[in-house]
């Protein structure tokens, strides 16, 4: 929308032309994101569910009648914010549905204390596949791998599946993940600012993609603002879920920012970054996934001597504090998805 605004009146006022610029979008989208849901979360999270606690889970009893579903609150900032900062005519305008979608899947699994397994399963499989219908399209698609030289063409039969297990795996992953006050939010908005930023300065920009001999995307930069947006959201929630917490995302937030890491990921191209960038959120939550598949499925037995997800393990039987768990989760995560992102570049 302020693009628009900026082509129909900077000729009439020049400092309107700061509105077309993507670097000034991203940054005022930020700040103004982050302050409105700082100030909308106290006023309006009264009118949220509250915790019910969650089996199984460590130390579940603290977060009992906390408010949670701030998801809703600062899932729905995130949607509106996305159409004044992000160009209209931008395809990832479109997943804002999507979005939204998620985010009611997770509020009403929130309000109603958890549908079953294979109902969220179905219900995320149907969001991840609506994502990458509208992010890669029924055509065929180009990817880039990390020590494969030449790019890769992808058939819609098999760029479709692809992209949906790779979107749907992140939803859960990130969904797993929540549990102690700040990690959830923190990983997902490190993973999410990282790809922004990749999108903005390597994918997104012609003259650095070609001299990576990477796919460019047109539209990277306006993914970039998109993730500048929710990384501003998460700000602004992370201030009240610092331990301890005032108030919770509930799947109302979990939900969709694994579905926006998804389809970050899928607009570089690259559906390995979910493993290089989601590195400790997919040990940390889908590690657990397949442990209780191969046991429910195939009655295979792996790592059995350890709690899942991780953070609980870590409570339980290392006996890390919250804040401990915070802070060395997103140490490792910073460092080998730093690390993991350089080498695969270079290795281009």
């Amino acid at each position: 929308m302020l693009s628009l605004i900026s082509e129909t009146y900077s000729h009439s006022w020049g400092p309107l032309r700061l509105l077309n610029s993507f670097f000034f979008l991203a940054g005022f989208g930020f700040a103004t994101a982050a302050f409105i849901t700082w100030i909308a979360l106290p006023l309006l999270w009264r009118f949220l569910p509250a915790d019910r606690g969650r089996a199984f889970a460590v130390n579940a009893e603290q977060s009992v009648g906390k408010p949670v579903s701030a998801g809703l609150i600062f899932v729905s900032i995130f949607c509106l914010a996305s159409l004044i900062f992000v160009p209209i005519t931008s395809r990832c305008v479109w997943t804002i549905p999507i979005m939204i979608s998620a985010m009611i899947v997770g509020y009403l699994d929130d309000k109603r204390g958890g549908y079953s397994e294979y109902t969220l399963a179905i219900l995320d499989l149907i969001i991840a596949l609506a994502a990458a219908v509208t992010i890669w399209g029924v055509h065929d698609v180009t990817i880039w791998l990390p020590g494969w030289r030449p790019t890769i063409i992808l058939e819609p039969w098999c760029a479709i599946p692809l992209a949906t297990g790779v979107i749907w795996m992140s939803i859960n992953a990130v969904n797993c993940s929540d549990g102690v006050d700040g990690v959830s939010g923190s990983l997902s908005g490190t993973a999410i600012m990282l790809l922004g930023a990749l999108l903005y300065t390597v994918i997104g920009n012609q003259t650095v993609a070609g001299h990576l001999r990477l796919p460019f995307n047109p539209e990277g930069q306006a993914w970039a603002i998109m993730a500048l947006l929710m990384v501003g959201c998460l700000a602004g929630y992370l201030w009240y879920n610092a331990a301890p917490s005032q108030v919770l995302m509930g799947d109302a937030g979990s939900r969709p920012l694994g579905l926006l890491i998804g389809m970050l990921v899928l607009a570089t191209n690259n559906p390995l970054f979910l493993l290089l960038i989601g590195s400790i959120i997919l040990l940390n939550g889908a590690t657990g996934l397949v442990k209780v598949a191969l046991l429910r499925f195939f009655k295979v037995r792996v790592l059995a001597g350890i709690r899942f997800p991780l953070h609980d393990h870590c409570r339980k039987q290392l006996g890390w504090s919250n804040t401990q768990v915070l802070v060395r989760f997103m140490l490792l995560h910073l460092g080998v998805s730093g690390l993991l992102v350089i080498i695969a570049l270079k290795l281009r």
